[in-house]
Formats: structure tokens, sequence, C-alpha cells
């Protein structure tokens, strides 16, 4: 059974600290685990400029791992469209930040493709690790 803020397509951790320093440990760890961060959404800002609407921070990092992902890409050359990893980071009104990581297992089974599936619980093991670094 999943926790009230799991999904079935995710896992997440709670830090304690900072939003700009929490970012920079998650930066630092996907870097430890070989992925660079190819582009980075800040959601509230951009709410708040397109729309008029506060909300906490919340921002979406598009992780990659560039030798898994030219394995990925060589194995089913349309997976670039569920490609990169995303790690969401939103401000949680208890002061934590809620780090959250897209599963690549369960987002890869969409392809039906055993090789993919195997990257997928690589980069999930990789990804865990990021997120056991942080607690």
């Amino acid at each position: 059974m999943l926790k009230e803020h799991e999904v079935a397509y995710g896992f997440d951790t709670q830090v304690n600290g900072k939003f700009d320093d929490v970012r920079t440990k998650v930066v630092d760890a996907l870097k430890t685990e070989g992925f660079g961060v190819l582009t980075e959404i800040d959601v509230s800002a951009t709410l708040k400029a397109k729309l008029g609407k506060d909300m906490a921070r919340y921002s979406i990092l598009g992780a990659c791992n560039p030798t898994l992902a030219n394995q990925a890409i060589t194995a089913e050359p349309q997976i670039g469209l569920l490609l990169p990893c995303n790690v969401v980071l939103q401000e949680q009104p208890d002061g934590k930040i809620q780090v959250s990581f897209m599963d690549p297992v369960s987002v890869l089974a969409l392809v039906n493709n055993a090789q993919v599936t195997e990257l997928g619980w690589q980069v999930r093991t990789k990804l865990e690790k990021v997120r056991d670094s942080l607690g």
C-alpha cells in the first residue's frame, strides 16, 4: 500500500534545510551517480509570472545519465519521449523539502522492451542512492 504522498510512478524523501541548499545537495548527489541536470523548471516562478498565482517553491530538474541514456536510445530510439528522469523539489508547509524521483522502472515499462526494463532498474538503483544520500 502506498503512503499518502507516494505515487506508483515515483518515490521520495523529506529533507530538512533551505530550498536552495537542498537543491545543491540533490544536484551534487546526482553528479555522484553519473547524472547531469539538463533542464530546470521553476514551476512556482512560472505560475506567478503567467497566472499571478503564489505557491510554495516547486522545481523540476531533468536529470540524465549520458551512458545509460545512450544505451536506452540504442535499444529503443523513441525512448526520448520518456527522458530525462524528473526530480521534483517541493517546499512543504512544515518547512521541509520533499524530493521526489520519477520511477524509471514503472515509466519505462511502457516500452515493453527487456533491455530497456533492465536499464530502468539500473537507473532506479542510482536514483535510490541519491535519495538515500539526502537523508
